[in-house]
């Protein structure tokens, strides 16, 4: 499965890069960074759903979607164009992302930044903080229930704010068991990488008041929006869309036109 093959070269770098800089190293960096902007504040937005605009260079399942992008360009848009937050890939082998791209992004804008990346270790918490991330991402799928509620406590230890992703009705009664105040539903299966472009919607009764819900991946354009807001989600993360069009600020702007 393409997220085993992710998990295992994740876990092969992880070791190099833990070999290079000591954790204790990594942490006092973390705690250097001072207070975070916090995701959750950001994402919510009475009566209307906001947008976690994400900067992908490529993907397993499309391959390169904009090579050589600009990253600080590209987030400068979309903070003009209207994103509530924006998510940064830090996978470099199969999404063509690093840390250094969150760096640069974090000196350019002032929004709340989400390392989206595959988090298997308390390493890999300290290492998003101290590049100046606010939030990170834990896949429900990747993790069993002692490492997720491990990296939880890791994430509150930095505080920074986490997007719990799930995938199905099991997976997202996981996230919030486990106290999850930010459960995003992908409507990607990362297992297969088919899409169900309706699946948020259907889980979004699942989740209890007083939590963010994001819908993740298949989001195309405003009637997408406007169909999620009606289905009293949150937020939604939008990546591919928006990397693809010729001015990704622009194509922002639309999705968000007739958002309340």
């Amino acid at each position: 499965m393409i997220l085993d093959d992710i998990l295992a070269r994740t876990r092969v770098d992880l070791a190099a890069r833990q070999a290079r800089v000591p954790a204790a190293e990594v942490e006092a960096a973390a705690r250097a960074q001072g207070q975070a902007r916090g995701l959750a504040s950001a994402l919510r937005r009475p009566g209307r759903t906001t947008c976690i605009a994400e900067i992908k260079r490529r993907s397993p399942s499309a391959g390169w979607i904009r090579e050589g992008a600009d990253v600080v360009a590209i987030a400068r848009a979309y903070a003009a164009a209207g994103a509530s937050a924006l998510s940064v890939l830090t996978d470099e082998p199969f999404f063509g992302g690093s840390l250094d791209d969150l760096r640069r992004v974090r000196a350019a804008v002032d929004l709340p930044i989400l390392r989206k990346d595959f988090m298997v270790d308390r390493y890999q918490v300290a290492e998003a903080r101290a590049a100046g991330a606010d939030a990170i991402l834990l896949i429900v799928s990747a993790l069993g229930d002692d490492q997720m509620a491990e990296l939880l406590d890791a994430a509150g230890e930095h505080g920074l704010d986490v997007l719990v992703e799930a995938h199905d009705a099991g997976e997202v009664e996981r996230a919030v068991r486990l106290g999850a105040q930010i459960i995003g539903v992908n409507n990607r299966d990362l297992k297969t990488f088919t899409m169900d472009r309706d699946l948020a919607a259907r889980l979004r009764p699942q989740i209890p008041a007083g939590r963010v819900v994001v819908a993740e991946s298949g989001i195309r354009d405003a009637a997408d929006v406007q169909r999620m807001r009606r289905a009293a989600i949150d937020a939604v993360l939008v990546g591919e869309t928006l990397m693809r069009a010729p001015d990704p600020g622009a194509a922002l702007g639309a999705l968000l036109a007739a958002n309340g």
